[in-house]
């Protein structure tokens, strides 16, 4: 998605500065993102005519909530997250709340709408939510007024809490430009006959800072009066402005936001005025700049503890204190959130010279130790009582209606751990195509094109190697090979799945040491968690990528890896591998030079130091030199389903900004003060 354009005047002020006053700003070049201004802004990359597509408006009416609370919801398309004020103590808020975002052609269109009731002094508690498809408005006639929606519970998709009424709409790239046109006329159009006469024209081209002559004003005045009544209507004016290069009408800042602009061209420039005009409407405005669902719902005593402990929204940076992840399927960041304490105790612990001196001198005994016992302590009787916390606590990410048995068959949290889904929940891309590999397991991913691009902008251990990794008998086949890591978290299913079709030539375990495989480990230059670790070492040989090198790691608390085949065994794609006991765990497939191409999105997101979020099954690459549409005429993921093709250009980065959060009170063009004279 390209992003919104800059967020003006918060019509929200005043009534309830706590709710979503964190917007977040970047770093010019770099990946880091940190707290702004009270509204924020989203900067769109600069687009093509081809590629935006129009603007989408998302208002949020009511709902009807199963019990009172203090209500709050928040609106996730793409890169991008809007919260609504909070309501009232009720069970039938209000909010008649809106926003307008830009679409693009080939951008997100699945909008995730999420209802929370708000907590003073904690996190605020996700309690439904529903999703819907933008694309419907572009291929019905149906209008998308007042439609009440049920709203689902997180950890149950048969399960509805609630209803929510909205409305959406969207305007096309064409009747965008009429709109913005009608918008410029009535400016000027001083005596409200819908028409601009000569003198209005004069007066709306100096505005956009042009010093054109009288001769020049003529030519374009009558370049744009088509049909020659010597007035220009919006149509004409329309047509004259997308007609134009940047050289003829030239903005210098924005008329509601006062922002700086014509750094780019009059397309873009009219989609941010389009955006700002919507907002300067007096209508109530989501307040935006946030990149996730859960940054965005915070509490304010939620957010100030943060604030105290110095926690940042990073990207591939080992002190982050909250992971992003880019949601393939819906296309969304999503955010990973971690206990402070936990946060602190890893980087004390992975971080620093101490730390691994710590390690040295024993703390490896003692991860030894604790994951042993606590494993034992997993498989008894009493660690059921663990289980309804631990889906309470990963709501959203445990769907339990994709769980083959019963909640009542499990009779010791290991159980559940290692829980199998229901078949066809998980489908396999191109299952009868052994040229195409696909995703090993839900989990974070990363893919690189080689081991020198992983050590460049993930795994930052200074002794990591392939042949670390696969040891000395095995890794002169796939030196210089691309590598695809799957991290697992501990809410995730835990089975591992064949990426390939082929057959097990050996499995080979390697004895180690049971570190975290969070990223904070991973990309320290201290700790080397992948080739220090306790794994398992697969062999698969099969027709069409060689031998495949299938790798499962051990992690904290993880002192189990079972495998589901053996030594000879013929596997097809999808097929299940094994699976990990209780804790996270990784699993990494390392190819055999110029055997498989990855696919773009992945690798884009990666260069980016950002996983993303895949389900098993999900295609990771097919055999080089050949296509997904020449084998089913599907549309391969390419770069611009990545986040970077959301964002400006290759990988420079969320342009994300302060918000200048005030109305000048004038039309902010060029030498407005001389025309005023």
């Amino acid at each position: 998605m390209g992003g919104n354009s800059s967020t003006c005047a918060d019509p929200l002020q005043g009534q309830g500065k706590s709710d979503g006053e964190n917007a977040l700003t970047e770093k010019s070049g770099s990946s880091r993102w940190r707290r702004g201004g009270k509204s924020g802004s989203v900067h769109h990359r600069p687009l093509t005519k081809d590629q935006f597509s129009g603007i989408a408006k998302i208002q949020i009416v009511s709902a009807h909530m199963g019990f009172k609370d203090r209500w709050l919801v928040c609106v996730s398309l793409g890169e991008q997250t809007f919260r609504t004020a909070t309501s009232v103590n009720t069970d039938k808020p209000e909010w008649k709340s809106e926003r307008s975002v830009v679409l693009e052609h080939n951008g997100p269109r699945i909008v995730r709408i999420s209802v929370f009731e708000t907590n003073r002094t904690s996190k605020n508690t996700l309690v439904g939510y529903c999703e819907f498809d933008l694309s419907d408005i572009f291929t019905s006639d149906k209008e998308h007024i007042n439609e009440v929606h049920d709203l689902y519970d997180p950890n149950y998709t048969s399960k509805t809490v609630g209803k929510i009424t909205l409305s959406y709409s969207a305007e096309s790239r064409e009747e965008t430009e009429m709109h913005f046109a009608r918008r410029l006329l009535a400016i000027v159009d001083y005596d409200d006959s819908g028409e601009l006469s000569f003198k209005e024209f004069r007066a709306l081209i100096k505005a956009f800072g042009n010093s054109l002559s009288d001769a020049q004003l003529n030519e374009l005045f009558n370049h744009a009066d088509v049909d020659k009544d010597g007035k220009v209507n919006a149509d004409e004016l329309a047509a004259l402005l997308v007609k134009s290069d940047v050289g003829t009408f030239r903005v210098k800042a924005c008329p509601v936001c006062g922002e700086k602009l014509g750094s780019a061209d009059l397309l873009n420039d009219m989609i941010h005025m389009s955006l700002c005009f919507d907002e300067g409407t007096g209508k109530q405005i989501m307040t935006g700049g946030f990149l996730t669902e859960k940054q965005a719902a915070h509490g304010w005593m939620f957010k100030l503890s943060e604030w105290a402990s110095f926690q940042s929204y990073d990207v591939g940076r080992a002190n982050a204190g909250h992971i992003l992840v880019f949601d393939r399927k819906s296309k969304r960041l999503v955010e990973e959130w971690i206990d402070n304490k936990i946060v602190l105790a890893m980087r004390s612990l992975y971080q620093s010279k101490l730390g691994l001196a710590l390690i040295d001198i024993g703390t490896k005994n003692m991860l030894q130790s604790i994951s042993e016992k606590q494993g034992i302590r997993m498989s008894t009787a009493e660690s059921k009582e663990d289980i309804p916390a631990f889906i309470e606590y990963f709501k959203d990410r445990i769907i339990v209606d994709e769980i083959k048995e019963p909640m009542e068959y499990f009779q010791t949290f290991n159980q559940f751990f290692i829980r199998e889904l229901k078949p066809g929940v998980r489908s396999i891309a191109y299952e009868d195509n052994a040229l195409v590999a696909v995703s090993a397991a839900d989990s974070r991913l990363m893919a690189f094109s080689s081991p020198d691009d992983a050590t460049r902008f993930w795994i930052k251990g200074r002794k990591f190697s392939v042949k670390g990794l696969l040891t000395e008998n095995t890794y002169q086949d796939f030196e210089g090979g691309p590598m695809v890591i799957f991290r697992l978290a501990p809410q995730d299913y835990h089975r591992f799945h064949s990426p390939v079709t082929g057959r097990i030539l050996r499995v080979d375990d390697v004895p180690g040491m049971l570190y975290t495989v969070n990223p904070i480990a991973v990309t320290s230059k201290y700790c080397n968690v992948f080739t220090e670790n306790k794994r398992a070492i697969c062999l698969i040989q099969t027709e069409e990528f060689g031998k495949v090198a299938f790798v499962a790691i051990g992690a904290t608390m993880v002192g189990t890896i079972t495998w589901s085949k053996k030594e000879g065994d013929h596997v097809k794609k999808g097929e299940e591998m094994g699976y990990f006991s209780f804790g996270g765990s990784t699993v990494i497939c390392v190819f055999q030079k110029g055997r498989i191409d990855l696919d773009e999105d992945l690798l884009a997101n990666s260069k980016r130091s950002l996983e993303t979020l895949v389900f098993m099954g999900m295609t990771i690459g097919v055999v080089s030199g050949h296509t997904y549409e020449a084998m089913e005429h599907r549309k391969r993921p390419t770069i611009t389903d990545s986040v970077a093709g959301q964002d400006n250009e290759d990988a420079k980065g969320f342009q994300i900004t302060d918000s200048i959060n005030v109305r000048l009170g004038h039309l902010g063009f060029e030498d407005e003060s001389k025309e005023a004279q």
